[in-house]
């Protein structure tokens, strides 16, 4: 297994991290196409969006308790891009390092699913959080980490987030119901053009462009009722788990089937779910943890607003 990143401005342990992660998630014997399948089985910790957010990242590990027997494991999704910059510059390449030894310490407990900044960086299509164009900044964070070396990060960088999935889907729980955990949903227009059985094959370089499978879900905002009810009669689900959409709350419920999470502001939450035995949507709202509630309150630079 790669080093962690105790310095993580070292160019070979970094590049041997994201290299060692990306091959454990393209390698999951979970894993159909572009879909992680897991059983219908132990305590799975969802995830919102992160948005360079490490405090509570490390508030998501400590409550996932991913050594612990019935440990499902952790989701995880938009990892870069935060709304902070140092002296300018993005360094959220570094929370992709922390996910990668995450995914190489835990292998199978823990999953980083892709989202549309993900995929903004790996084709360079700009994409803002607020502080200028969030692909050229993050990758003049890499540059100035890593110097003459940046070049390769960068490529290693690219290619663990291409590694990444687009969804896990759980199997059957006890009463038949099943759980889909993405970064969003393609709309409905989409779906006109979109073939959805592609989602079960590997990701193609095209599936990365607007209009790909993997473009449309990480873009989409599309959430209406029926569109959703749609949705998961297609891919076979009862609950959808998403992020994408700010809650105000860090969490929100979109009936009749779905729930919106953040875990990058102030108000973010995890949610901690049962795969064999799946809250109703509604009561799934009831079951979200605070993550400022598992931050000492000594912790430095405690998170602020987010999004």
């Amino acid at each position: 297994m790669p080093r962690s990143p105790s310095n993580l401005g070292d160019p070979d342990d970094a590049e041997a991290l994201l290299r060692g992660a990306a091959e454990i998630l393209v390698e999951d014997p979970r894993r159909r196409g572009a879909v992680v399948e897991v059983p219908a089985a132990g305590r799975l910790v969802a995830a919102g969006d992160l948005h360079d957010n490490p405090l509570h990242l490390s508030a998501l590990v400590d409550l996932a308790r991913l050594e612990a027997p019935g440990s499902a494991g952790l989701v995880v999704h938009e990892l870069i891009h935060g709304d902070r910059l140092v002296d300018g510059i993005d360094l959220s390449h570094r929370i992709v390092l922390k996910v990668a030894d995450l995914v190489c310490r835990h292998p199978g407990r823990v999953l980083p699913l892709l989202a549309n900044h993900e995929i903004a960086q790996v084709t360079g299509r700009g994409v803002s959080k607020g502080a200028g164009n969030s692909v050229e900044l993050f990758a003049d964070g890499v540059h100035y980490v890593f110097g003459d070396e940046a070049e390769r990060i960068e490529e290693a960088l690219n290619d663990f987030m291409r590694s990444m999935p687009l969804a896990l889907r759980s199997a059957a729980d006890e009463r038949g119901r099943r759980a889909f955990c993405a970064h969003s949903l393609p709309t409905a227009a989409a779906l006109r053009s979109l073939d959805l059985g592609a989602i079960e094959r590997p990701l193609s370089p095209e599936a990365f462009q607007p209009g790909g499978l993997a473009y449309q879900f990480t873009w989409g905002r599309d959430l209406d009722p029926e569109h959703l009810e749609r949705m998961a009669s297609l891919l076979g689900v009862d609950l959808f788990l998403l992020g994408h959409q700010h809650a105000e709350t860090g969490i929100e419920l979109r009936p009749p089937n779905a729930v919106i999470l953040n875990s990058d502001h102030a108000r973010g939450v995890a949610l901690p779910v049962d795969l064999g035995n799946l809250p109703d949507p509604e009561g799934a709202v009831m079951l979200a943890v605070p993550l400022s509630a598992l931050i000492a309150p000594s912790a430095p630079d405690a998170p602020g607003e987010r999004r």
